[in-house]
């Protein structure tokens, strides 16, 4: 029998789906909003409905955007189109950028390869990565994911995959410790690693 009435429950076991968000946690988050006026409920509940209508993967590297638009990497012409950093997701994208290092554009791949997780690369962004790496101004592909097995076996898929293109190959090196996520990295750690990196291939 729950605790909590049925509406607040549900609350819980949404929350308790976030990153580092446990059953504690979640029913803590929702206490604190019970305190709320009722006017910032609902406030937080349209906030949370027009991110979900209006927020869509960018057309061009997979992070977050306005619906039919470019997202603020893409869209700044700024940015060194010669390099194109490959990560699993949107936080290590925002990772790399707190490091200050890194000025090319991304490639979001959606995840990384995980057989035991049902993860074959179906799901994840492989065609766009070889559309994008096949772009005549592309000199370098880094690849930036997290060195954990799933992360070096992805980074290897990719190795394979890029073989026969004209673009070379690297990785961030120095500062990130073996097994290391690179969302949870400092920005120094980043701007560290990606200073320092080795080339896969040219």
């Amino acid at each position: 029998m729950n605790s909590y009435p049925d509406a607040v429950e549900q609350v819980i076991l949404f929350l308790k789906q976030l990153p580092g968000v446990g059953k504690r946690g979640s029913e803590r988050l929702v206490l604190a909003m019970l305190e709320w006026e009722k006017a910032d409920i609902s406030a937080f509940s349209s906030a949370l409905r027009k991110m979900a209508e209006d927020i869509t993967p960018c057309p061009e590297c997979g992070n977050c955007a306005e619906h039919g638009k470019l997202c603020p990497v893409c869209a700044d012409p700024r940015r060194d189109i010669s390099q194109l950093c490959v990560v699993e997701n949107v936080s290590q994208l925002l990772a790399v950028e707190k490091g200050g290092a890194y000025r090319g554009r991304y490639l979001v791949l959606g995840g990384k390869l995980s057989p035991l997780d049902g993860e074959n690369g179906e799901n994840l962004n492989f065609p766009l990565l070889l559309e994008r790496a096949a772009l005549p101004e592309v000199k370098e592909v880094i690849v930036a994911l997290s060195s954990d097995v799933e992360g070096r076996a992805t980074t290897a898929y990719i190795t394979e995959l890029l073989k026969d293109h004209d673009v070379e190959l690297s990785r961030p090196a120095q500062g990130l410790p073996a097994g290391a996520n690179l969302s949870f990295a400092d920005g120094a750690t980043v701007a560290a690693a990606f200073s320092g990196r080795v080339t896969i291939k040219e």
